[in-house]
């Protein structure tokens, strides 16, 4: 019973951190795009109830945000099937959750230090596809299906670039558990995977925004085709979970960047004089790199149009899986050959 009520408290410490960032990562998204855009972004709404606190320049965005979808209401279409249209946004964030439970925040740091992590990653994943093509499907709407079919087909593509790169790093830590990939990488940022690993690193990197849907492979939601995509029937909080589950998503991605390529929780000025005595908490280093890696994501969506669709499938089958198996093959002979500095 008490193993059981800490597990519990554990999954809170997890969760509710992770909500919070998923809220204010809507507002930093509105604000650094609005700052590149020579915009202001949100800046009226301010916790100006609590004493002591004033121009925060929009920091209650988020919380207005959440209360005012709480209360708007929820429509479901008519000859919809109820149950899946209400089961579909909980499958599109259970995943995005539950993948949370093996990720290293920092050396020990892990609610379940399994050695088939990566398996786990993999499978958390793959499901929340599903999400999306029942929403789509079970609306008893034809621009909702088309766009889920569309949503769909992408995830489904880039999933195995992202497979194939993995991989690769499964190959250079020879370790499928999380947190000796991340000590595999142990030494300053000229160790991390990122260097001898860089086309799977990128490959990932991009495959990462398709599989979010994420600008600019965000045809799920092209609303000059297809009217806002699968959630387009969706309304009040059946909509904010799919939101949720979106930012949720890309917070996950970029954790698990920060694990297979930047080196998770480890500081970047190992052995590096003077700099290495700079002591900062592994977690520190950790939520910096993830956040370093979301602005990218932010960037990229203020930079680029909107592919097309050929475009999109052309690069994932055409370009990405062969990058993929020819430097799995090369990574390969790197190993055989035990060459320096990595794979000694």
């Amino acid at each position: 019973m008490v193993y059981l009520i800490i597990t519990v408290a554990k999954i809170l410490l997890i969760v509710f951190p992770i909500m919070a960032c998923v809220a204010y990562l809507t507002l930093a998204e509105r604000k650094i795009i609005g700052y590149m855009q020579v915009r202001i972004g949100p800046n009226r709404v301010n916790l100006s109830l609590l004493p002591g606190i004033r121009n925060l320049r929009g920091f209650g965005q988020p919380i207005a945000d959440s209360i005012k979808l709480m209360f708007k209401e929820i429509i479901i279409p008519t000859n919809a099937n109820k149950f899946l249209f209400v089961s579909a946004p909980i499958l599109a964030l259970a995943p995005a959750l539950a993948a949370w439970a093996v990720i290293p925040f920092a050396d020990g740091w892990v609610l379940a230090d399994i050695n088939a992590g990566l398996l786990y990653i993999l499978a958390m994943t793959s499901l929340g596809v599903y999400g999306i093509m029942i929403s789509g499907w079970a609306s008893n709407s034809k621009y909702a299906f088309l766009g889920s079919m569309r949503s769909a087909a992408q995830i489904i593509s880039y999933e195995i670039a992202m497979g194939f790169a993995l991989v690769g790093v499964l190959m250079a830590a020879g370790s499928l558990n999380l947190t000796d990939i991340v000590m595999a990488q142990k030494g300053n940022f000229l160790h991390w995977f990122w260097l001898p690993l860089f086309p799977l690193f990128i490959v990932y990197f991009i495959s990462g925004l398709a599989e979010t849907n994420r600008a600019p492979f965000d045809v799920a939601e092209g609303e000059s085709e297809i009217v806002a995509g699968f959630h387009v029937e969706y309304s009040g909080m059946l909509f904010a979970v799919f939101f949720l589950a979106e930012y949720a998503n890309m917070i996950l991605i970029a954790s698990l960047i920060t694990i297979m390529f930047l080196g998770g929780w480890l500081s970047p000025f190992a052995g590096i004089p003077v700099l290495e005595y700079l002591y900062l908490p592994g977690i520190f280093w950790f939520g910096a790199k993830v956040a370093f890696v979301l602005f990218f994501f932010l960037w990229i969506r203020a930079t680029f149009p909107r592919y097309r669709y050929d475009q999109i499938m052309r690069l994932g089958w055409k370009v990405f899986i062969p990058i993929t198996l020819v430097w799995i093959v090369v990574l390969g002979l790197l190993i055989l050959l035990k060459l320096p500095p990595w794979f000694a």
